[in-house]
């Protein structure tokens, strides 16, 4: 099988969490195919926030063959944590749908940020098992 392309887009809100799930993503990925970041065929993107996360991916929807999504929401005293978490799953789901290629669902939606700490140590690395598990099939 050809080596496959994956792109990591991280929103550097919430960014040590982020950057646990980062970690835990690219040792998974690490285990399948020798992945590494330095490997031009595969890239670690930051951006500001989660809801930048659905365009990066879909300015570059050609280039890569699978993409994890990494970022961290935690409700606050708006709505504003609903509004945000819905747009961008919507989003990604709808990449994912309509260009038939993976994302990896690692965006953490917590009530509090132990929440997203405690999440933080599976979540990066089960976006990735997801993406592994569609590309090899």
């Amino acid at each position: 099988m050809k080596r496959k392309k994956i792109l990591i887009v991280s929103a550097e809100y919430y960014s040590e969490i982020s950057m646990i799930m980062e970690n835990n993503a690219i040792d998974c990925l690490k285990k399948w195919k020798g992945f590494t970041v330095d490997d031009p065929r595969n890239t670690l993107e930051n951006v500001p926030g989660v809801f930048e996360i659905p365009v990066v991916i879909a300015k570059k929807i050609k280039k890569y063959d699978g993409f994890i999504a990494l970022g961290c929401v935690i409700k606050g005293e708006t709505p504003h944590f609903e509004f945000i978490s819905s747009a961008v799953i919507d989003a990604i789901m709808k990449l994912s749908v309509k260009y038939k290629k993976p994302i990896g669902n690692g965006i953490i939606t917590c009530l509090n940020r132990n929440q997203a700490e405690a999440r933080s140590e599976t979540k990066g690395q089960a976006a990735a098992k997801a993406v592994i598990s569609v590309l090899s099939k």
